[in-house]
């Protein structure tokens, strides 16, 4: 992964977004040598919403199945039939 200074990101903003939709690997800013931010390309961002979504989907439903907060097929599908109709 690329790190750049903030003071570095301030002066050549244009430069360091180039190179980061070039490469599409992300940038670490650092400011007085700590880390602050990272610069992702858009595409990747969205990306990475997106399979956040999908995993917190995944969680909600093991813990569902763990509280046994679940339903079996037929039951379901009545609970469903009046949207179903």
């Amino acid at each position: 992964m690329k790190t750049e200074l903030v003071t570095t990101l301030k002066r050549q903003a244009t430069k360091v977004l180039a190179d980061l939709h070039q490469s599409k690997e992300p940038v670490l800013i650092t400011e007085h040598g700590q880390p602050s931010a990272y610069l992702l390309d858009v595409s990747d961002y969205e990306f990475m919403l997106e399979r956040m979504g999908i995993l917190e989907g995944i969680a909600r439903g093991e813990a569902a199945i763990q509280d046994d907060r679940t339903l079996s097929h037929d039951d379901a599908k009545e609970k469903m039939s009046k949207w179903l109709k």
